[in-house]
């Protein structure tokens, strides 16, 4: 079992705590680094390789990971000179990868199975499997449809339900194949070049604890529940 961790971004909706560490690298808890907890995670979950891509300050992530052995892992890099997107830098590295294996991004904190993903992808025959969550986004005006400048309905301050990518897939690398390696290649691109050849993603929903270490606030809020979360996100503790 075989996953790649997308570690090569810059993190800037995430400074002034990116401007030395790269985002996989800043601490939880003040004791974990948020790459340590997924690679915990992954070896409990049964994966014994990993590739991390790296970009932006990767020679940090190389000093602290090193070769995996620390989590039982066996770790291997992949450096992006120049910008690829958030599926360009597999293209670069296919001839490492399996038939099928787990894609991620690096900022992920979630307790999510990642081996059933990865399972389930492989099973299902799908291209490409997205990890889903539900999301509720509240509107804070009242919302108008109109119809030839005439208003034909109102709702006041409604709620929407969405479901988000977690930013966690499983993926084959006969999917991959159509593209050229060095050429950007992003996430969306992939998802609306498989729906536009019928052939759909699939989707694993999950309804646990799940945070995107994107923006000061949810890294904030990350910390601020880690002690209650601890042992639900480090099983192995």
């Amino acid at each position: 079992m075989h996953a790649v961790i997308l570690a090569g971004g810059k993190g800037v909706r995430l400074r002034p705590y990116t401007t030395a560490l790269p985002k996989p690298l800043v601490p939880i808890g003040d004791q974990h680094a948020i790459l340590e907890i997924v690679m915990r995670q992954l070896a409990a979950s049964g994966f014994t390789t990993c590739t991390l891509a790296i970009g932006h300050l990767g020679h940090i992530i190389r000093a602290y990971v090193g070769d995996g052995s620390q989590w039982g892992l066996r770790v291997g890099y992949a450096v992006e000179d120049s910008p690829l997107g958030t599926m360009g830098p597999l293209l670069t590295m296919m001839e490492r990868l399996p038939d099928h294996f787990l894609v991620m991004n690096g900022d992920v904190l979630t307790d999510l199975d990642y081996g059933a993903v990865l399972r389930q992808h492989a099973e299902s025959g799908a291209p490409l499997t997205i990890a889903t969550y539900s999301r509720k986004v509240s509107i804070d005006f009242g919302v108008l449809t109109t119809t030839d400048g005439m208003v034909t309905g109102f709702r006041e301050k409604p709620s929407l339900d969405y479901s988000v990518s977690m930013g966690v897939y499983g993926l084959s690398r006969d999917t991959l194949s159509r593209y050229t390696p060095g050429l950007p290649l992003g996430f969306d691109d992939l998802v609306l070049d498989l729906l536009k050849a019928d052939t759909p993603p699939a989707a694993y929903d999950f309804d646990g604890y799940w945070l995107d270490i994107g923006r000061p606030d949810d890294y904030d809020r990350a910390n601020a529940e880690f002690a209650g979360n601890r042992s639900l996100l480090l099983k192995d503790a």
